[in-house]
């Protein structure tokens, strides 16, 4: 029977944004649906909290280190392995709506898919371009130091011209292609890769999804950086140029739940989706799989948006629900099993049959689909540079961008945008950093992740062995080998 495989990717959503995971003021009843209908998982994490190295690690089942992807300037070389493209290559018709963050912008995508959509239609892009040309205008004589300048807020966009014009217009697309699929002679199974822009910052969203959320539901922020213990100097670069801190609980609150009612479009443009399976009768044969590429701040510890090199849980905690076709028997629940999202490649392989053909790094989630809550002892998340590598500072935003916190804090040459890797279990979350102190979270006794304890000698023996596994992590997954014999 045919296996057809659905993508469905948020842009910076983190996992605690989901209501069946625990979110009372969150509206994802359509992701709740399908958590019903497959497996949610609790413990799901990215492998770089940044757009391209995270699309590149879960389209390929590859570390962003393996081939060198730490920052957003260095996309797939036209070798690397790339699931869109060996599904076409094994006889799927690959259709791909969206974000793209993975291959060049300038290179041939009909080597990857057989359709692609990016959703930039061009009168949306003309008045966008007339809006932030404006707002472009106004920030040159912007006070930079204004409270607020870098929140990255902007609240109720309705009738402003936007990206979230490009999500409607990317399901559109989406949609059309499925009931396309009811009644055209073509068979073949398709993989639909479905890459939204919502609800990565800035945070607006239209009506009637601004203000859905009740702002008095909120859960507990996590407390502002000024009251953390041992936390790396990126955050503290970040923290210190966003000046945020001294913001009071109702504005903080106003942000959050401004990307919450970013995430309930996010919601309902699934349910158009899922809808539209149903109708056309592909649902049955459908797996589909809803995550995102990795999290954001959200005024956790009084900082927005998100970093490269940390590993809070807030920006590399993910959300995950697979549910499989009915093919496939299964034992739908919320499940604590740690999962990485380079397991999304070898379980699409798994599901299809298809051989993947080279070395990679993921495992499949099959065995957990069908009940098994045991899966990976630890997971794993990294990022930043070495001293000297200029170009992943990713340089060019002077102060008028809001994005200059991070980037002007990313081109110090100090250990703010230095190499780090985390190891997470259930129990602890480890961090070993090239050019500054360690990290160690006891997540049972700290789970805001607020006291680095590297320093407690009675953790000494856990560290230990965490620093053993994570020379045995590199040491498997430094560099692979092309599948290939070249001639001497």
């Amino acid at each position: 029977m045919e296996q057809n495989i659905v993508y469905f990717a948020a842009d910076q959503m983190r996992a605690d944004t989901l209501h069946h995971l625990g979110n009372p003021a969150s509206h994802t009843p359509h992701l709740d649906a399908l958590a019903q209908e497959g497996v949610s998982f609790s413990n799901a994490f990215c492998q770089n909290p940044v757009c391209v190295p995270s699309r590149c690690s879960f389209l390929s089942g590859l570390y962003p280190h393996t081939l060198g992807h730490r920052t957003m300037h260095f996309l797939q070389n036209e070798d690397e392995p790339n699931l869109l493209r060996i599904m076409k290559e094994n006889g799927y018709e690959v259709i791909w709506c969206g974000r793209n963050d993975v291959i060049p912008s300038d290179r041939d995508k009909t080597v990857y898919c057989d359709e692609y959509f990016s959703g930039m239609d061009p009168e949306i892009l003309r008045q966008y371009a007339k809006h932030m040309k404006t707002q472009e205008s106004n920030k040159k004589s912007a006070d930079f130091s204004t409270d607020g300048y870098y929140s990255f807020y902007m609240g109720d966009v309705t009738g402003k011209p936007g990206m979230e014009s490009m999500d409607d217009l990317i399901v559109a697309y989406a949609l059309k292609y499925l009931e396309r699929k009811r009644t055209e002679d073509n068979r073949k199974p398709f993989f639909l890769y479905v890459s939204l822009g919502f609800p990565h910052p800035p945070y607006g969203c239209a009506r009637p999804f601004y203000g859905l959320t009740d702002r008095r539901a909120l859960s507990p922020r996590r407390p502002d950086l000024s009251k953390t213990h041992g936390k790396p100097s990126m955050l503290q670069g970040i923290h210190e140029k966003q000046q945020l801190g001294q913001w009071d609980e109702e504005r903080w609150n106003e942000l959050r739940a401004t990307y919450l009612d970013m995430t309930a479009k996010f919601d309902a443009l699934f349910g158009k989706l899922k809808a539209k399976l149903t109708e056309t009768g592909l649902d049955a044969q459908t797996n589909i799989f809803v995550f995102s590429d990795h999290g954001d701040y959200t005024g956790d510890y009084g900082i927005a948006e998100k970093v490269q090199n940390c590993f809070d849980d807030p920006v590399c905690h993910v959300p995950l629900i697979i549910r499989p076709a009915q093919s496939l028997e299964s034992k739908p629940r919320i499940t604590p099993a740690l999962a990485e999202l380079t397991d999304l490649t070898a379980t699409v392989a798994e599901l299809t049959g298809i051989d993947l053909n080279y070395t990679q790094f993921g495992k499949s989630l099959v065995p957990v689909l069908r009940g098994c809550d045991t899966h990976r002892s630890e997971v794993h998340c990294e990022g930043g540079r070495i001293h000297g590598e200029e170009q992943c500072m990713e340089k060019g935003h002077g102060p008028q961008s809001q994005y200059w916190p991070r980037l002007s804090t990313q081109a110090s040459e100090g250990p703010e945008h230095t190499k780090a890797l985390m190891l997470r279990n259930q129990h602890y979350k480890y961090v070993k950093r090239l050019y500054e102190e360690d990290e160690l979270y006891d997540l049972q006794k700290d789970p805001m992740e607020l006291n680095n304890v590297i320093h407690d000698p009675k953790y000494s023996k856990v560290i230990l062995e965490f620093e053993r596994k994570a020379l045995i992590f590199m040491m498997s997954t430094a560099d692979y080998v092309p599948n290939r014999k070249d001639k001497r």
